[in-house]
């Protein structure tokens, strides 16, 4: 049976500083910000996070399924996917606008600063999920915001469990949208910032959350992660990575970990274990789709 993977394809430019950011950034001069970083390293990367989750599902053995809308520009990317067996049967072309775009800054501890145009991603509601492809698990990570709701709604009303995935989503909805999309979703997935401006906004811990829920998973970067279900919290230990070389991506190949693992109906915390190794293992190469998994260490999981 197939992931359905709602959410990106995108294109990523990613910058390298050699610095700190904090170095250059006056905290108590926040409102009045005007800063350059010279990158003198740049590269682009097919990106977006359902290319990338799609990755990651398809480099575990998987059946990837992503429901996207590319623009005028995406058919390289089309034909990648193609290249990898994932299927873009229910990837949308709007011919009238380009492929949303990525653009990352990283310092060299490993922060961050993205900026995002949406682009043909804004288009994306119009493409449903689809009703005649047998799905075992879904995700619905970010993408634009109608996309993300009717995806939700129309998933929950066809009985596919799925995953929900704010991800910088999450500024697009109030609380009572949150709350929503949380009541239709099966798992929710979350990094540590995440969590805690989730729960700020719903006004509860993540105790509370994950009652509502059949899993609750916040991811802590290098410190492994949290499993919680019905209000009890078990941490599952970090996989320590053979080198840090760039964070992009990261995220997406640990979700395409814990689908994989859904698919296969294991345990959450078996899926996080397997989420860590395919952080670890992702954080060690440059871009969000350009390593390969080691069928033994995934048995091993």
């Amino acid at each position: 049976m197939s992931i359905l993977i709602s959410g990106s394809v995108a294109f990523d430019h990613i910058l390298e500083f050699g610095g700190h950011f904090a170095e250059h950034i006056l905290p108590d001069q926040l409102d009045k910000l005007s800063v350059s970083f010279l990158t003198p390293q740049m590269r682009s990367d097919y990106g977006g996070c359902a290319g990338n989750i799609a990755y990651a599902v398809r480099q575990l053995g998987g059946t990837p399924l992503p429901l996207a809308t590319v623009g005028q520009d995406g058919g390289h990317y089309l034909e990648r996917l193609r290249q990898l067996g994932i299927s873009t049967e229910h990837i949308a072309v709007a011919q009238d606008c380009y492929t949303a775009q990525c653009t990352i800054v990283t310092d060299n501890r490993q922060n961050q600063i993205t900026a995002f145009h949406p682009g043909a991603m804004a288009q994306a509601h119009l493409n449903p999920v689809p009703q005649d492809k047998p799905i075992a698990v879904a995700i619905v990570s970010p993408n634009g915001k109608e996309a993300m709701q009717q995806h939700s709604e129309q998933l929950h009303a066809a009985g596919i469990p799925f995953v929900f995935d704010p991800g910088q989503g999450m500024p697009l909805f109030n609380a009572e949208e949150l709350q929503r999309l949380i009541d239709l979703a099966t798992w929710t997935t979350l990094n540590e910032y995440e969590a805690l401006l989730l729960c700020e906004k719903l006004g509860y811990d993540r105790a509370a959350l994950s009652r509502q829920l059949r899993g609750l998973v916040v991811t802590l970067a290098e410190a492994g992660c949290e499993v919680w279900r019905d209000g009890n919290c078990e941490v599952v230990p970090p996989v320590a990575p053979t080198a840090v070389v760039d964070p992009t991506g990261c995220g997406d190949a640990w979700r395409g970990a814990l689908l994989h693992g859904l698919e296969q109906g294991w345990d959450l915390v078996r899926c996080a274990r397997l989420g860590n190794y395919m952080g670890a293992l992702k954080v060690a190469h440059r871009g969000p789709q350009n390593y390969q998994v080691d069928a033994e260490a995934v048995a091993a999981c």
